[in-house]
């Protein structure tokens, strides 16, 4: 397992984390389970103000920040809303970089939570690049999301809550982006229930960071293609890549088209607006049932902000 990750670093991190994103709502979702064969387990974390996990993290890493340092980042929407709301309650200038194809949805809501928002380039590594040259030009801080250490651990307080769940989890199924939700999560389960078998999904048109991590080598890609822009990771963290060592036992692609009727069918049978990229693990389940059934399959719904018009397209069809 990862050295730099410790258990009591995640569970001291629940003391600063505002309780708006925590104890999220998990239970087995009953018509998804009859469908795939599987007792399945939906862990919610779009029922806050930014719609996603990654105010945990925003929340442990600002509240142990410098107040009077600006800081920089880049997103593709989540973790800048995330920062800009926790900055914003720490009276924090946040400056967040995306790119010029971000969703404009999650662009708006980064600046309405206080957010200067500067668009560059064509994707989220391209922004990335160009934030660390703002934070050097302003002697900001750039936070980088799973390299910062307290990203990790914010994420991993997901699964001291999930680690509890009764029946306990027989295969956990986790959304990749940066790494960040995976390895602090499974550095938990790894502690607190080791014969779980813990898997990465990410999406075929973005798959870095699955093969960098079956290949043991960082490989990048010039450029990406999926409908899951929060997990559209063309240049992995090798830092990410390190930690997952250890922790994950396998990590697998799914394409678009599994990611939509991912999306639909949690909105039919949950009732939930999940963006793509919180649709990746239930997208992987449906691909792998076969190797799922009679289990206890947990995934994390990590994110819903979807534009009215992405909601008409994907969801109402």
């Amino acid at each position: 397992m990862s050295s730099r990750i410790l258990l009591k670093r995640i569970e001291a991190s629940q003391q600063s984390i505002d309780p708006i994103f925590c104890n999220t709502p998990q239970f087995i979702c009953e018509p998804l389970s009859d469908l795939l064969d599987v007792s399945l387990v939906l862990k919610i974390e779009t029922i806050n103000p930014i719609r996603c996990f990654k105010g945990r993290g925003a929340e442990w890493l600002t509240s142990q920040a410098d107040p009077t340092k600006e800081i920089v980042c880049a997103s593709a929407g989540n973790f800048g809303q995330a920062i800009a709301y926790s900055g914003r309650k720490r009276n924090m200038k946040v400056s967040i970089v995306a790119s010029n194809h971000a969703n404009p949805l999650k662009v708006e809501r980064m600046k309405r939570l206080g957010a200067e928002v500067i668009l560059y380039g064509d994707d989220f590594d391209s922004a990335k690049m160009e934030a660390k040259n703002i934070a050097q030009k302003r002697n900001a801080r750039f936070v980088e999301d799973s390299l910062d250490i307290e990203t990790v651990e914010g994420a991993g307080t997901i699964a001291l809550e999930l680690v509890k769940f009764i029946p306990p989890i027989d295969v956990l199924v986790v959304p990749l982006g940066n790494g960040a939700m995976i390895n602090g999560m499974a550095t938990v389960f790894r502690h607190g229930s080791p014969h779980t078998q813990i898997i990465a999904v990410q999406a075929e048109g973005a798959p870095a960071m699955v093969e960098s991590w079956q290949q043991n080598k960082v490989i990048n890609y010039n450029t990406t293609n999926t409908i899951a822009d929060g997990v559209a990771v063309r240049l992995p963290v090798p830092q990410a890549l390190e930690d997952m060592k250890g922790l994950v036992d396998c990590a697998w692609l799914v394409d678009d088209q599994s990611i939509l009727d991912a999306m639909k069918l949690l909105h039919v049978h949950a009732g939930l607006v999940v963006e793509p990229s919180g649709a990746l693990g239930l997208a992987s389940i449906i691909k792998n049932k076969k190797l799922m059934k009679g289990k206890t399959v947990a995934t994390i719904i990590c994110g819903g902000n979807l534009t009215e018009t992405q909601i008409k397209k994907w969801l109402s069809a």
